[in-house]
């Protein structure tokens, strides 16, 4: 497979850890979410590329609704 951007045949994979955090000031207290996930990087230009797997997938969709979670004491 070739880069998109580039065309470049020169890809590595790499594992991961990414924290997705929702958007806006009304999500600020809501958790983010930890996906591990391996990313395909280009190393002719730099593009980089990933999938969500389906259970991250799912606590995304489900957190964007969700209420923000207040801090206990």
């Amino acid at each position: 497979m070739s880069c998109y951007l580039c065309d470049s045949e020169v890809q590595k994979e790499f594992p991961s850890e990414i924290a997705i955090h929702f958007p806006g000031r009304a999500n600020l207290n809501v958790p983010h979410v930890f996906v591990f996930s391996s990313l395909l990087v280009c190393l002719g230009c730099g593009f980089t590329g990933f999938s969500i797997p389906q259970d991250d997938l799912r606590r995304l969709t489900e957190g964007s609704a969700a209420e923000p979670l207040l801090p206990t004491n």
